[in-house]
């Protein structure tokens, strides 16, 4: 008797079809009417996407976002550590620094920013309550210009509150590693530092590093609250200049859209890699094939069987012994 193979139809899902077709007709005509409504102005979006006072923009709102999340992940560590120790004091301060910081809305923490000056003219670095003085600075003229003041207080602002933000992700990924292996190090001689750089550290960026990702491009889009310092050389204060000055709100807009859409792009690539990166020996995905894969596979194994004689052509034959 011959074994043939079952010819096996799969399931026709009209609804999905159905629905798969009415989304698409729907994405198309939105899309068709964005690109043919004139008001929209394609063509001063072209012609001012490469502008060099946009390019700018581009690179201040870049530099923002770096400094920023530079700062904050160092905060954010060394918070995240002082969290865990088991001196009150230390502990005490960042819990402080956290409850502070995410519980104060971000736009008011850079209006204090935007007034140090004001409310500090000049300030001096010493050993408190003694007559030692190192050195003295005026806050509202640090760096020569009101510019780069300007831009050093929005740096710091938005990466003193992000490093409250990131404490937390750091924490709870310090926390996610074995307290064993902490155990197991210590006992071979390891010091504090070197147990946290080289056993919890790299085991643990594996659950900061997404959270981080997003973090960062979320900081992209923050930088536009840094008028409020004030500061008015990032994207979002350029584009909406130039369309109140040309009474074209919408194409500037568009322009400042592009830009993050394409800067957000690069990161989640970036992010993707990171992950990938220090997901490695524990990507569970990373055996997984297709459905229509895995069901070839099965087919040609069962045929492969088949066709070795080695099984009985009666699946369902007893033998009695």
């Amino acid at each position: 008797m011959e074994t043939k193979l079952i010819e096996a139809v799969p399931v026709r899902h009209w609804g999905r079809w159905v629905s798969a077709v009415v989304v698409g007709l729907l994405a198309v005509g939105l899309a068709y009417q964005v690109i043919v409504n004139p008001n929209f102005h394609w063509d001063v979006v072209a012609a001012n996407l490469l502008a060099p006072d946009i390019c700018q923009a581009v690179g201040f709102t870049l530099a923002l976002t770096v400094g920023a999340m530079v700062l904050g992940v160092l905060l954010a560590v060394t918070m995240a550590v002082m969290r865990r120790s088991e001196n009150p004091v230390l502990r005490g301060v960042a819990t402080f620094y956290i409850w502070f910081f995410r519980g104060t809305p971000i736009y008011t923490q850079l209006i204090f920013w935007g007034l140090m000056g004001t409310l500090w003219p000049t300030m001096t670095f010493g050993i408190p309550f003694t007559s030692i003085e190192f050195f003295t600075v005026t806050p509202g003229n640090m760096f020569g210009g009101l510019n780069a003041t300007m831009f050093f207080y929005a740096v710091v602002g938005l990466g003193v509150n992000e490093g409250a933000y990131l404490a937390e992700i750091v924490r709870s990924g310090l926390n996610s590693v074995d307290a064993g292996q902490e155990e197991a190090a210590k006992a071979l001689g390891m010091s504090s530092g070197q147990v946290l750089r080289r056993v919890v550290l790299p085991q643990a960026m594996r659950v900061i590093v997404p959270p981080t990702g997003n973090e960062t491009i979320s900081m992209l889009k923050t930088t536009s609250l840094v008028t409020a310092v004030p500061l008015t050389l990032e994207l979002t204060a350029t584009t909406s200049a130039k369309g109140s000055s040309s009474f074209l709100p919408v194409p500037f807009l568009l322009v400042a859209a592009v830009w993050y859409l394409v800067i957000t792009s690069i990161l989640m690539v970036g992010q993707y890699y990171l992950e990938k990166y220090y997901g490695r020996g524990a990507n569970r995905d990373a055996g997984k094939v297709g459905r229509r894969a895995s069901a070839k596979a099965k087919v040609s194994r069962q045929a492969a069987i088949t066709a070795s004689g080695t099984t009985t052509d009666d699946p369902f034959i007893e033998y009695t012994p």
